[in-house]
């Protein structure tokens, strides 16, 4: 099973593995260390896996819509090392339980509700948002 969460909500009891998908740790201004965010929060990070600073920051500012964000960090995730941990993960999820992690408060206008769909491609696992 796949979760998706916000980063600053208690851990699900079920929720496995928390991995934060977050490209860094930061507030919104993207240069100072959010010191809410600890390894308590989660178990492993990828920043690999976040939107690249420039592309949430235009977002941020207005600069982009949410479906120009959207077209362009999917564009960003069809790099082959990402394709592979994007499996990895995917794969992982079908036999035990993980959970994606972000600052967003839902997924609705996140990354990793972008995340969970394309791994929900790879590998037809079942996502609970919450």
């Amino acid at each position: 099973m796949l979760y998706t969460r916000c980063i600053f909500k208690e851990p699900l009891v079920e929720g496995g593995l928390r991995i934060s998908v977050m490209s860094r740790h930061t507030k919104n201004d993207g240069v100072t260390e959010d010191d809410r965010i600890t390894s308590e929060n989660f178990d492993l990070h990828f920043p690999e896996l976040g939107p690249p600073p420039k592309l949430i920051g235009a977002y941020y500012r207005k600069e982009i819509s949410w479906d120009e964000f959207k077209n362009r960090y999917r564009l960003e995730i069809t790099d082959p090392k990402i394709q592979n941990l994007l499996k990895l993960i995917a794969y992982t999820a079908l036999t035990g339980d993980i959970t994606l992690l972000c600052v967003e408060e839902t997924h609705v206008k996140c990354h990793r509700g972008i995340l969970a769909e394309e791994l929900k491609k790879l590998a037809n696992i079942k996502v609970l948002h919450c």
